[in-house]
């Protein structure tokens, strides 16, 4: 297999909204650089990004796919990822492996809900961003009027560097030429604005065109990789992944245009105390890769997928994971087709790979080959917080334990999926981003790993804290015959901030509780945190000072201040005016212009608040609002119903604030039935 150095490398994640052609456009460059003998469809599921047999049934993506093709002595590397909302993780995951991000956007749908995040996301993370424009020789398309919109929403350095012609059977390079008929614009007046957008970062250029009026676009290549890595310029290219017009002029781009891993803004690491850390494409350096996808295969293990960003890995490199001390030897270098591997001799900056069998291996960890480098880390990225839950357990008996195995497995290929086991319920919570989302894990979970689980909506996450300061006292003595029990606590609870969590202070003078038995004290007052006070969920946002006491020289022990600790809190909680909170999640949801007033009720209904809306392309609005998690439950199915089948969402936690004073009444009403009902058992 052809070796590439890191110039004649290219690294490009293809993002977007669901059903706006991604895996089909993959396909096509794959067929039209021959790295394939036909483009599959995703309609018969032999594509070979959609590789998996959920997403066969699916009929579209649900994890980033990395794939490659080699065109013109550069190969590119090709990440092709989910659209929907609720598999975002995938694709958030595929940005720190990449310099840039094509975001692909459907001629007949327009800019979406994922269209606008996925720009934004690139942009945050200072990546080079283009736009490719799909389904060009459909039907009913307004081309003129999507362009104007992809520059009124992403500003005006959205240019295009092709034009359709022939009403989309091919298109018209409009870089290197100013002349030939495309289907709407002047080819001559989108070159001269290419031009004059990219001189515009260079003065030498600049003063060359304003002399000139004109620049050969062949002295154009720093120019313009400057433009691109400033944002100064998102190119845009049509294209139509169905009948591969302009599919070749795409790659043409990619191999002429956007920059190799050496002209790339450099990725964001930093050491363990902060400082910026900068790595060097240079082949001869240290090693320093990050996995940006783990993979679970029940027959090959686990698959850790990685980006090289420094030095060269080999079959003998010895690598690090992170700040471990056990090397292991790389052995097995792959790149990916879709599920196909080809081995490699070696990864170069700019390659993306994968290691086998190596189970230490994790989501975002950094693979480095010496100690300099084990305190490096990739700048975390900002994932959506998992909300929508469900409570599981298994079917069948015996299975008790692989649930758990099973369950970090998964978790450790989403880092959108988490998993939580709540001991005082019993309970084993997953939550992801949407119903859809973990019923697409729960599938997984039956077909690769066979487990069968039963599901249930758990416990809505409430908290409780206080709303004023209180103090509490508590003496605890018992004596059994022999050596006895005393303990005496003097303490105050007092309000924090949202979020502030608990704060526990030692304000103890004079030696009247021993120094050794403040940690008792301490283990009491957490006890009650846990269990919580008037209705059973843990308390937060609290601090809770001690600041007095007695102690006996023969009888204090550890047991003694523990329940000194906890009976002092209980005295003190009823007189801090305790509050149940309940979780606020901001919600935007997208919808046709004709639904907004039914979804806006809806939510009204819910206890929810409207924030603001915005019109999108295609006759869709998108709202935004903040609604009580509880009042949720249910809601895909609603708004399934109300927009039929056209509507989306997503949610993730804003913050929490208190119940209702009826909701709270009746929380604190079945609480104390099951307390009641848990003694009488006992």
């Amino acid at each position: 297999m052809a070796e590439y150095a890191t110039a004649n490398l290219r690294t490009v994640a293809l993002v977007g909204h669901g059903a706006a052609g991604k895996t089909s456009l993959a396909e096509m460059l794959l067929a039209k650089s021959k790295m394939i003998g036909a483009a599959g469809s995703v309609e018969k599921g032999n594509t070979v990004s959609d590789y998996d047999p959920l997403e066969k049934a699916a009929l579209h993506s649900l994890r980033a796919s990395v794939l490659h093709c080699d065109y013109n002595g550069t190969r590119i590397h090709l990440i092709d990822t989910p659209g929907y909302p609720d598999f975002v993780g995938q694709a958030i995951g595929a940005l720190d492996a990449v310099e840039t991000v094509a975001v692909v956007v459907s001629a007949t749908a327009g800019i979406e809900l994922m269209t606008r995040r996925m720009m934004q996301w690139a942009k945050d993370r200072n990546l080079c961003r283009m736009i490719v424009v799909n389904k060009i020789d459909h039907e009913n398309i307004d081309l003129p009027a999507l362009l104007a919109q992809l520059r009124e929403a992403f500003g005006s350095e959205v240019l295009p560097i092709n034009l359709p012609a022939d009403r989309g059977a091919r298109v018209i390079d409009c870089f290197e030429k100013d002349d030939g008929q495309a289907d709407f614009l002047s080819v001559a007046e989108v070159h001269r604005q290419v031009m004059e957008q990219i001189v515009e970062v260079d003065d030498a250029a600049m003063e060359k065109y304003l002399e000139e009026g004109a620049v050969d676009p062949a002295t154009l290549h720093a120019p313009l990789e400057k433009a691109l890595r400033e944002g100064h310029l998102v190119p845009v290219c049509f294209v139509s992944a169905r009948t591969g017009a302009g599919v070749q002029d795409l790659l043409d781009v990619m191999v002429r245009h956007l920059p190799n891993p050496s002209e790339g803004n450099p990725p964001l690491f930093f050491r363990a105390d902060g400082a910026s850390f900068r790595s060097e494409p240079d082949p001869n350096k240290h090693v320093l890769a990050h996995v940006f996808k783990v993979v679970n295969d029940p027959y090959v293990g686990k698959i850790g997928v990685f980006r090289v960003h420094q030095g060269t890995v080999t079959r003998d490199t010895q690598l690090f994971i992170g700040e471990g001390k056990k090397a292991f030897k790389a052995g097995h270098l792959f790149l990916l087709q879709g599920k196909d591997t080809v081995e490699v001799p070696k990864l170069v900056p700019g390659d993306i790979g994968a290691v086998a069998k190596v189970e230490e291996i994790a989501f975002d960890c950094v693979l480095h080959d010496s100690h300099d480098e084990d305190s490096i880390r990739m700048k975390p990225l900002e994932f959506p917080r998992p909300m929508f839950g469900l409570a599981i357990e298994p079917k069948r008996r015996g299975d008790e334990g692989r649930i758990s195995e099973v369950l970090a497995k998964m978790a450790a290929e989403d880092p959108t999926l988490a998993v939580e086991h709540d001991a005082a319920q019993n309970e084993t919570v997953i939550r992801g981003l949407s119903e859809l989302h973990l019923r697409t894990v729960l599938e997984r979970m039956s077909t690769v790993f066979k487990l069968e689980v039963t599901t249930r909506p758990p416990r809505v996450p409430y908290r409780e804290t206080i709303a004023a300061a209180a103090e509490g006292h508590a003496r605890h003595k018992k004596q059994t015959g022999g050596a006895g029990q005393f303990g005496e606590v003097f303490l105050r609870v007092e309000p924090l901030p949202r979020g502030a969590g608990f704060e526990f202070v030692d304000q103890v003078k004079g030696g009247v509780i021993p120094f050794n038995l403040i940690p008792a004290v301490e283990k009491g007052v957490r006890e009650v945190l846990a269990s919580g006070y008037v209705a059973g969920y843990p308390i937060h946002d609290i601090r809770v000072v001690v600041y007095d006491g007695k102690h006996h020289p023969v009888d204090s022990k550890e047991v003694a201040f523990v329940a000194a600790g906890r009976k002092a809190m209980l005295d003190a909680l009823p007189k801090a005016r305790p509050i149940v909170l309940e979780p606020i999640v901001a919600i935007e949801i997208a919808v046709p212009d004709s639904a907004m007033g039914d979804i806006t009720g809806d939510l009204a209904a819910r206890r929810g608040q409207v924030t603001g809306t915005g019109n999108l392309a295609g006759g869709m609005m998108l709202i935004k609002g903040v609604v009580p998690l509880a009042e949720l439950d249910g809601y895909a199915g609603r708004l399934k119903a109300i927009t039929q089948g056209q509507g989306s969402y997503s949610m993730e936690l804003s913050h929490y604030e208190p119940v209702p004073p009826a909701i709270q009444q009746q929380l604190a009403s079945e609480y104390k039935a099951k307390r009641k009902a848990a003694e009488e058992e006992d």
